[in-house]
């Protein structure tokens, strides 16, 4: 069970500690910087942050001791873009910039290759290192398929790659979630990619392009270790599940008190247990009636529990980003952070939370540090 969790901040990284009876806060890294996204490598126990300085750019770094020390490592670049280039986008489009705007998702490769990171990024590029993030190379077959130039941003000017799921099973089996773009894979280790699924809808769209699978805004993709062909999906208007590692969807339609959000959690062994945070859309984006809750469902989207015990019920106006929820490798632990610098956790599974602080800078992602 996981004793420690991580927390990136609009303000520096945050480390909480389980002690002999509470969470507390620990060690805090790079205070007063913008720390977008950490990632925990369960086959070294390495950690890499990233962040952003703005005018200044983006930076990452590495830890080999737990974050008592880091060392900056390198980070993505585009290529030059061709002089010749022409966008192959819809007309009118604005076409991808070639340069970073943002490191969105991070992800370590197999157990049997330890030097692999995947990187996702805005955007839209998918990045890959082979020793732990000294040097990077962008995925050329999914940035030059044509489909890629139909991708647009959601809440960003440009479409990016938030989630990247390796399969457990086989290191080369990976798939990525894209805003907007849905959710791509590939089984070679990224020398081909197959194109999303169907199943998805986005109600944004025109009716005729609603079921379009490579105009999708999934929020988050998540996937179950124990039965990796399991993903889960927060949509930007719904929830959707697929048993076959993406090949197809099906929309969860009966949810209350909404079916949008921006994060979910799937059990580690459990692939029909799964966590969400529902939220008000599109313009607003709030909890609902000022209440945090938290849906749970355990049998695979049927039915959704709401859990509240623990959480505030009244004037609360907590909304969690993409990457500020996550599970343990147990399945009973749960943390989230808000952007009101909020941070619960959870240790029955969602039955209850405590409140680990309510003055935190806004956060952005919150990530336990687990066992291989």
């Amino acid at each position: 069970m996981s004793n420690r969790c991580l927390v990136a901040t609009r303000k520096g990284l945050f480390t909480l500690d389980r002690g002999a009876s509470k969470w507390s806060i620990g060690r805090v890294s790079f205070l007063g910087d913008n720390c977008t996204l950490v990632m925990h490598d369960p086959r070294n126990g390495e950690l890499i942050a990233t962040l952003n300085h703005g005018h200044f750019g983006i930076k990452m770094h590495r830890s080999r001791d737990g974050g008592e020390t880091w060392s900056e490592i390198a980070t993505p670049k585009y290529p030059e873009k061709p002089a010749d280039y022409v966008p192959k986008g819809p007309p009118g489009s604005k076409p991808a910039d070639w340069s970073l705007k943002l490191v969105w998702s991070l992800a370590p490769g197999g157990g049997d290759e330890p030097g692999v990171v995947w990187c996702g990024t805005l955007p839209g590029g998918l990045f890959k290192s082979e020793n732990r993030g000294d040097s990077w190379e962008l995925n050329r077959p999914l940035w030059d398929n044509p489909l890629r130039e139909q991708w647009f941003g959601g809440g960003a000017d440009h479409p990016g790659i938030h989630s990247i799921c390796v399969d457990p099973r086989d290191a080369r089996h990976v798939a990525i979630g894209v805003s907007c773009g849905g959710v791509w894979s590939t089984r070679d280790g990224g020398l081909t990619w197959q194109p999303p699924g169907r199943g998805m809808r986005a109600e944004y769209m025109p009716p005729e392009q609603q079921f379009e699978p490579n105009l999708q805004d999934p929020h988050i993709v998540v996937q179950c270790r124990a039965n990796p062909e399991v993903l889960w999906v927060q949509h930007h208007n719904g929830i959707f599940k697929s048993t076959d590692a993406g090949a197809s969807w099906n929309e969860i339609t009966d949810v209350k008190p909404s079916a949008f959000g921006f994060v979910v959690a799937v059990h580690p062994q459990d692939a029909n247990t799964a966590w969400f945070i529902p939220a008000v859309k599109d313009e607003k984006r709030y909890p609902m009636g000022g209440r945090v809750i938290v849906n749970r469902t355990r049998d695979g989207g049927k039915t959704f529990e709401t859990l509240t015990r623990g959480l505030p019920q009244e004037h609360a106006y907590d909304l969690v980003f993409r990457h500020g929820l996550d599970v343990d490798e147990t399945g009973n632990r749960l943390a989230f952070g808000s952007t009101t610098g909020s941070v619960w956790i959870s240790e029955d599974g969602g039955d209850s939370w405590q409140t680990v602080s309510s003055n935190l800078p806004p956060v952005y992602a919150v990530r336990f540090e687990k066992a291989g």
